[in-house]
């Protein structure tokens, strides 16, 4: 069933008001309401300018070539509680087709292992914080000594390939 506002174009087709072979200005018609739209949302939603940052920040470290390692733990959701634990440390479990992170999330900082073991240099991504620079030692072994707050991913580059995790909230 067609729309009030659509029109027969002849071809068997119908085609929105203005927009049809014969109406040039449907297009621009289209353009101009665009337009109008994209400005009234600025004036009365404007995008906050932090999260226009934020957003920004998370474009540049986008990478091209990275391989994104999914979440397949998380002791929040797959853990079981332990008794007697006030505050039990997170554990999380990424993996990307061969690579698979271990870390453990710490009111001190964070523990982890990189599978197969090796060294690799390990960047604590937090929006639009400065990153945190960790190195694995030849075991595929790192720490580091402040705890993300908030959202959070890892980007590691061994020799050869970058993996980046999936991002998470601390």
């Amino acid at each position: 069933m067609s729309d009030l506002n659509d029109e027969f174009d002849g071809s068997g087709e119908y085609a929105a008001h203005g927009e049809s072979d014969g109406d040039p200005d449907g297009e621009l018609h289209d353009g101009l309401l665009e337009e109008e739209l994209r400005q009234a949302a600025a004036i009365l939603d404007p995008v906050p300018a932090e999260l226009r940052r934020i957003a920004v920040d998370a474009f540049a470290l986008h990478d091209l070539d990275a391989r994104v390692a999914e979440l397949v733990f998380d002791s929040l959701v797959d853990g079981i509680a332990v008794r007697g634990e006030a505050d039990p440390p997170r554990m999380l479990t990424f993996r990307a087709d061969g690579v698979t992170v271990d870390v453990e999330v710490t009111a001190d900082g964070l523990i982890g292992q990189l599978l197969p073991p090796g060294p690799a240099g390990i960047e604590v991504l937090s929006g639009p914080r400065a990153h945190a620079r960790l190195t694995a030692d030849d075991m595929g072994r790192f720490t580091g000594a402040a705890p993300p707050a908030g959202p959070f991913a890892l980007r590691l580059r061994t020799g050869r390939e970058v993996v980046v995790t999936e991002w998470l909230r601390a």
